[in-house]
């Protein structure tokens, strides 16, 4: 083959123009126009007349003005960091309809650049006030977000629908709401009202008390006075569902009893417990100073005697009122809903509020002992069997809420969660075995609740604290190094889960192949097959894995959250079949062989597995009372 052509194309090559540098731009400069907020009154009042009526559609539409305005630039903000969320989940998402005019005259304006939250306007000469127009369109489906209106009832976040001048402490903006509900409903609040018929005057307050005030409207309600300061407001998709035992509701007062003597002072003028029994509009469970959202699905009451079900909602978001709204970490307390929430003090927000939420179901009789002792076993083993802690520290997931705003994970016994909560509520146990230790039974961590958390009865504005406050407390009613405990649980890395507590308090985790009736309960409720401690997987709707466990013999075989179990040893897969199977493996040497579907392939997996089927319990260690029998036992 000739190549006379070869020094042509090289010498092609040669005469290209060498290569330049790569360009390199420069940012554009950017100010932050937005005010930050002060600490002074704002000069007018925001009024807010919102129409609640069109339940077909879920559009909640706002009237709103805002007085005390003056010519020149002004911000309106959407609220974005929320409380109770920890994170930027205001959903903006939803407004629609913005319209702002003064004097009659349409006023433009402009969404800033880097905060979507934000609306810029110039008002006009001569103007004193603003009109302000706007929409919230509501989730319709579940894939749009929780959805918050039905035909039957709906859940009224101030939030969602109305804006706010920034500049301001939130708690300096006077308001008065209105609110229309459709004909023949009930609507329940926090914040007090007058209703002339189905509108309701709200009482004036300021903007962060209107945020922190929801509302729950229905049909079908019924109200239940717990005790001379706190009600039970139940609204459901139909009136079956209100049909509460004299016992249940018993249970109930208890639980506000049973705070009270626990935290001492009470941190509202009277607190509504705003329940949704619903399958029409999504659960929820939000704490507010006078007041909680809690949502669950039907049957509440009609199947209390099927297990405790949902019923640790109601003494967790309580135990808030305290715990979160009252007492609240230093830096997760914000002067406006603009401002970054910095999360690092969840391990007590949330942490010590699991804690109390456990030992207060128990105490109450919401949920019995045995039960609590149960659902205990449950948390233990999740984090006894979470490698993510061999890398990623307790103090990190307080970033979760930020980083993934409770979107699913693939693996998050690896990738660990929210776990300040579960993993929380160890350490606490851990500090109430060291009370009673180091004090040889005189004190326990109900001490520590009536010092931190009972403090000023009636105050419902916020007391803020640091790490170091809590040290000193627990260092006033037994001295130890509690800085040091505290500061090693929540950075250590590679160590085992902190349940010593539970050990010390007089009960250990154990493991038989029978689960629990709460374990029962959990599997039907959450509508799966939970082989987490056997196989190390659980197993959904259409036999869909939905949890893989890091390193189990499931992950060994690479089985992947989404893969579908077609047949478990050449037989169509059940529930049944797959626990008989493990069990049979017991005194088998053959694996257990699985034909799995991941995407679109087909594959059998072997597992080798021959440990049986493992459910966590509680056993008592030795005879007598111990101090978690204590710790449970009603005051």
């Amino acid at each position: 083959m000739h190549r006379t052509l070869a020094p042509l194309a090289l010498g092609a090559l040669a005469v290209l123009p060498a290569h330049a540098e790569n360009s390199k731009p420069q940012p554009v400069p950017f100010t932050d126009t937005i005010p930050a907020a002060r600490d002074v009154a704002f000069p007018g009042t925001v009024t807010l007349d919102i129409d609640a009526t069109d339940t077909r559609r879920g559009i909640f539409t706002t009237h709103e003005t805002i007085s005390g305005v003056s010519a020149g630039h002004m911000v309106l903000l959407f609220p974005k960091w929320l409380p109770g969320s920890h994170s930027p989940t205001g959903q903006i998402d939803k407004l629609a309809g913005l319209h702002i005019s003064a004097n009659g005259q349409e006023i433009a304006w402009t969404r800033d650049p880097v905060d979507v939250y934000a609306f810029h306007i110039d008002v006009p000469q001569g103007a004193s006030a603003l009109d302000i127009k706007l929409q919230f369109l509501s989730a319709t489906k579940s894939d749009q977000g929780s959805i918050v209106m039905s035909q039957n009832l709906l859940r009224l976040q101030w939030n969602s629908m109305s804006l706010y001048p920034a500049g301001y402490f939130t708690r300096q903006i006077p308001v008065q709401a209105t609110v229309k509900y459709p004909d023949g409903w009930t609507a329940a609040s926090g914040l007090p009202s007058t209703a002339t018929g189905s509108t309701y005057r709200y009482q004036p307050t300021n903007y962060e008390v209107l945020v922190d005030s929801p509302v729950l409207a229905g049909r079908y309600y019924k109200k239940w006075a717990l005790s001379p300061r706190v009600n039970l407001d139940v609204f459901a998709d139909n009136a079956a569902e209100l049909a509460a035992t004299p016992e249940q509701i018993a249970a109930h007062e208890r639980l506000v009893t049973q705070a009270v003597k626990l935290f001492g002072a009470q941190h509202y003028d009277t607190y509504e417990f705003l329940l949704a029994i619903s399958d029409q509009i999504g659960g929820i469970g939000l704490e507010h100073h006078r007041s909680s959202e809690d949502g669950v699905k039907l049957g509440y009451f009609l199947n209390w005697k099927d297990g405790p079900g949902p019923r640790n909602l109601l003494p967790h978001e309580y135990t808030h009122s305290w715990d979160g709204k009252f007492r609240r970490g230093a830096e997760l307390w914000t002067p406006d809903f603009r401002a970054p929430m910095i999360d690092n003090s969840l391990w007590v927000y949330e942490g010590q509020t699991q804690f109390w939420g456990y030992v207060l179901q128990a105490r109450s009789g919401i949920v019995s002992k045995q039960d609590t002792l149960d659902m205990y076993a449950s948390i233990l083993a999740s984090l006894d069997n979470r490698p993510g802690r061999n890398w990623k520290p307790l103090i990190d997931t307080t970033n979760d809420p930020t980083m993934s705003q409770r979107r699913p994970r693939g693996w998050v016994s690896y990738q660990r969660s929210e776990d300040y909560y579960n993993e929380g509520l160890l350490v606490w146990m851990e500090v109430d075995s060291i009370l009673r230790r180091e004090s040889k039974g005189k004190k326990s961590i109900d001490d520590f609740a009536r010092a931190f958390f009972g403090l000023t009865d009636g105050d419902y504005g916020e007391v803020t604290y640091t790490f170091d406050d809590v040290a000193k407390t627990l260092d006033q009613i037994v001295p130890y190094d509690w800085a040091g405990l505290l500061h090693k649980r929540l950075t250590e890395t590679g160590a085992p889960a902190p349940i010593s507590g539970f050990a010390a308090n007089g009960y250990k985790l154990v493991y038989t192949e029978e689960p629990s009736p709460a374990s029962k309960d959990s599997e039907k409720t959450r509508k799966i097959t939970d082989l987490s401690y056997s196989l190390g997987v659980t197993i959904g709707k259409d036999a869909e894995i939905t949890a893989v466990g890091w390193n189990t013999p499931a992950f060994k075989a690479a089985l992947t959250p989404g893969d579908t179990i077609v047949a478990v040893n050449g037989a169509a897969y059940t529930d049944a079949g797959i626990k008989a199977a493990i069990t049979a493996a017991k005194t088998a040497s053959a694996p257990i062989a699985l034909m799995v579907k991941h995407g679109t392939a087909i594959d059998t997996v072997t597992i080798d597995y021959h440990g049986g089927l493992r459910y966590p319990h509680l056993e008592k260690i030795g005879s007598g009372e111990g101090g978690l029998d204590r710790l449970l036992q009603p005051r």
